[in-house]
């Protein structure tokens, strides 16, 4: 069941609002699955995010779903995107509109368009219905006691267009209710001193306190608008992680955060303490992904706080403040990528504690001394939690081999069937020691990995029924040493769920891609029995 709180209003308080969800996915090559985005939503979540944009239910299968699935807020806001009514629909019966508003969420972002251009020549329609769908569209959130916030697309272009008309489609929105007012740079094309001056003259007819600022990156300046737009009265910003987001991208909620809470008197709803976990969630984001981050990032890149030899190499060291801004440890970054013990044991004493584990400062160096030497070697369990609790739990002695494997052959056939049609298919062959006997199975699959999957199922369905609900609903792959080409270290994620809406995901490496799947798979059917066997 979805619980959510609104934000409270503060006069020196600038909201957070994420869309990474929905602005993110807009990137080119980006595609969340659903449990993607449940991973990202609790971690902004988490994190303090006052908004969080979880997409456009009825528009695809994904939001849909994604909208459906039981998720607790303790912070943010969910958020539901859509667009106003359409022309000559009347609010009340306008189906993408009531399932905005039906939805489990607590607040609406309507798009509406706020340029006399857009709407003559793009919409095509009379520039005082668009008023009207604009007004009636936020009466009726409202009239439904859900929060509502106007995007006002086209805004800075349409302003230098025709001022009048789209001072009135904020008006519109503004009397009719809505919370917040987001001025959209929507072509990314505004520079900041523009952003300030056209701010300041909204904040004329509107309280800053009901403005908000929504920028593209399109000249490099999204961070910067924002930040023109709050020293101009605005008090909200819309951003996404990493700056993702169509073309060159949305303003980047990961420099801006630490940047307000650092660097401003502005308030926000992440306190100091919170802004290690900054460097932590740009990562998750870049996992998920399976893209690698960069290195160079504003706060949380590898390089961010490293320091080539020579005259800073060595002033550096008497006085880090010379060439590094900030404290890295502040934003969970460290000097040269070298995470020290004590951040290292910070990290891995709060996740024990969560799995509502208690360790002796020995045991819990050791665990710390085994997760770095497996970091060395390419894993990384960031979002991989499931792999972490089973090899800490195993360590410690809690988790013993369910099953012992002996031998594994996989093999590929590429041929034509009986229809004609060229096919490749795969069979697995598994020799592994349960329950003192030993079994061999075979099994087969469009590739390699599911192969494998099916033969250790065989084996082992008859001695652990519960594995028949378990399934594997993402495969990720990523290259860690390409210079080595097709002899590369490879890294393999695979997300699992079972009937019980667990969901988990577990890390496998190796140079063999196979072996690397095998090991992630390992885990995840460990995970679950150990978990099945506790309820």
């Amino acid at each position: 069941i979805f619980s959510f709180s609104r934000p409270k209003i503060m006069e020196n308080k600038i909201y957070l609002f994420d869309t990474t969800l929905r602005d993110g996915q807009q990137t080119t090559g980006v595609n969340f699955t659903v449990s993607d985005k449940m991973i990202i939503a609790n971690a902004l979540d988490e994190l303090g995010v006052d908004y969080v944009e979880g997409g456009w239910p009825g528009a695809n299968p994904t939001d849909d779903e994604f909208f459906n699935r039981d998720i607790k807020f303790n912070n943010s806001s969910f958020t539901a995107f859509g667009m106003t009514r359409r022309p000559s629909k009347s609010a009340a019966n306008d189906p993408g509109l009531n399932t905005l508003i039906n939805s489990k969420a607590t607040s609406v972002c309507l798009v509406g368009k706020s340029s006399l251009f857009q709407v003559t020549e793009a919409l095509s329609i009379d520039k005082n219905e668009n008023l009207l769908m604009i007004s009636e569209s936020i009466k009726e959130i409202t009239k439904k006691n859900k929060e509502a916030i106007f995007d006002a697309e086209h805004f800075f272009d349409g302003f230098k267009y025709n001022e009048k008309y789209s001072i009135e489609c904020l008006m519109a929105a503004y009397e009719s209710g809505a919370r917040w007012i987001v001025l959209c740079d929507t072509n990314g094309g505004t520079l900041p001193n523009e952003i300030f001056e056209i701010v300041s003259k909204v904040t004329k007819e509107i309280p800053g306190k009901n403005i908000g600022i929504h920028a593209h990156n399109d000249t490099e300046n999204a961070v910067a608008n924002s930040l023109a737009a709050i020293n101009a009265g605005a008090k909200q910003i819309q951003g996404t992680i990493n700056g993702l987001g169509e073309r060159c991208g949305n303003a980047n909620l990961i420099s801006l955060i630490p940047t307000l809470v650092l660097k401003t008197d502005y308030k926000t709803n992440i306190n100091k303490d919170k802004l290690s976990d900054i460097t932590k969630l740009s990562r998750l984001v870049d996992e998920i992904l399976n893209a690698p981050s960069k290195k160079q990032s504003p706060y949380v890149g590898e390089y961010a706080f490293s320091h080539k030899g020579g005259l800073h190499a060595s002033a550096v060291e008497k006085n880090p403040e010379t060439y590094e801004h900030i404290n890295p440890a502040i934003v969970g970054n460290s000097r040269n990528v070298i995470i020290s013990d004590q951040a290292g044991k910070s990290n891995l004493i709060t996740q024990l504690n969560k799995m509502s584990i208690n360790l002796s400062d020995d045991k819990i160096n050791n665990i710390l001394r085994i997760i770095k030497e497996k970091e060395s070697e390419g894993f990384s369990y960031d979002t991989a939690l499931a792999s972490f609790e089973v090899l800490v739990r195993k360590e410690i002695g809690e988790i013993v081999d369910f099953y012992t494997l002996q031998k594994f052959r996989v093999t590929d056939e590429r041929r034509w069937n009986a229809k004609g049609q060229l096919i490749t298919e795969s069979e697995a062959t598994i020799n592994v020691h349960v329950a003192d006997e030993e079994r061999m199975t075979v099994g087969v699959g469009n590739g390699p990995v599911n192969a494998i999957d099916s033969a250790l199922r065989k084996a082992l369905i008859s001695f652990y029924p519960t594995l028949k609900n378990l399934k594997l609903t993402d495969f990720k792959v990523m290259i860690l040493s390409s210079d080595k080409g097709t002899g590369a270290v490879t890294r393999v994620l695979i997300e699992s769920t079972d009937d019980s809406n667990r969901h988990w995901t577990t890390i496998g490496v190796s140079p063999n891609i196979i072996d690397a799947s095998y090991n992630a798979i390992y885990d995840s059917i460990t995970y679950k029995l150990f978990h099945d066997l506790k309820s």
